[in-house]
C-alpha cells in the first residue's frame, strides 16, 4: 500500500502549524516548527500572497496530512461524503474522524495517527471482538475497540495503563481494560481539528 515516507516535520512546516504527526516530539523543544517557523525549501521564507485556489489547495493538503491519507484515498472519502445527506464538508470531517486509526488515536491508545495506523496494521486491535488490520475501516456508534489480549503485555500498552487519557465526548475509554467504545458519531462541534472544510468543498466542486 502506498504511503508517505518522507520527514513528518516538513509537512508541519509546509502548512505553518503543528499537526502533531510525531507524538511527544511535537510537544517538546525539538519540534521543527518551533525552531524554523517557515516553509521548507529555498524560497520557504518568501512571503507570497495566495490566490483563492491556493488557499483551497492548502486546506485540502492540510486535511490529508492531519489524517495521513493520500490523494486517491482522500478523494474517495470526499465523494462518499458528497452522496450522504447533509453538508458535504461536515460529512467529510465526520468520516475522517470515524476512521479506525483516528479512533485509536482519539482513545489515547497511540501517540499519533501515524503510530495508530501502524499498530492497527500490525493487528494489535479488535473491533467488536474480531481482529482487524485495516486502518481505514469506518467505525459506527456502539462499536468497541480493544487492544488484543496477546498485545496487552507489550511495554507500549503497559505504559498507556499508567497514563491519564483525555478523550472527546463521543468516545469513552476503560484504561485498565485497554478498550474504548464509540458512544455516538461525532458532530461538527466535537471535532477540534483546525480545518476549514468549506474550502475543500469549493476546491473539489470546480
Amino acid at each position: 500500500m502506498a504511503r508517505y515516507t518522507g520527514p513528518s516535520c516538513k509537512l508541519c512546516r509546509r502548512e505553518g502549524q503543528k499537526m502533531f504527526l510525531k507524538g511527544e516530539r511535537c510537544y517538546s523543544s525539538k519540534c521543527a516548527l518551533e525552531r524554523r517557523a517557515y516553509a521548507p525549501g529555498q524560497h520557504g521564507q518568501d512571503r507570497k500572497k495566495q490566490s483563492n485556489y491556493g488557499l483551497q489547495l492548502r486546506e485540502k493538503q492540510k486535511a490529508k496530512r492531519f489524517y495521513g491519507m493520500l490523494e486517491s484515498q482522500f478523494r474517495t472519502c470526499f465523494e462518499k461524503a458528497a452522496k450522504r445527506p447533509g453538508k458535504t464538508g461536515e460529512n467529510l470531517l465526520i468520516a475522517l474522524e470515524c476512521r479506525l486509526d483516528n479512533v485509536v488515536f482519539r482513545m489515547g491508545l497511540a501517540a499519533s495517527r501515524k503510530e495508530a495506523r501502524q499498530l492497527v496494521r500490525h493487528g494489535h486491535f479488535t473491533l467488536n471482538g474480531k481482529k482487524v488490520n485495516i486502518p481505514s475501516l469506518e467505525v459506527k456508534a456502539g462499536d468497541v475497540v480493544k487492544v488484543k489480549e496477546k498485545s496487552m503485555s507489550s511495554p507500549k500498552f503497559k505504559e498507556i495503563r499508567e497514563m491519564t487519557i483525555s478523550t472527546p465526548s463521543w468516545i469513552t475509554v476503560d484504561v485498565d481494560k485497554l478498550e474504548g467504545k464509540v458512544l455516538a458519531l461525532p458532530q461538527r462541534q466535537d471535532i477540534d481539528t483546525p480545518i476549514a472544510e468549506h474550502l475543500i468543498v469549493e476546491l473539489y466542486s470546480k
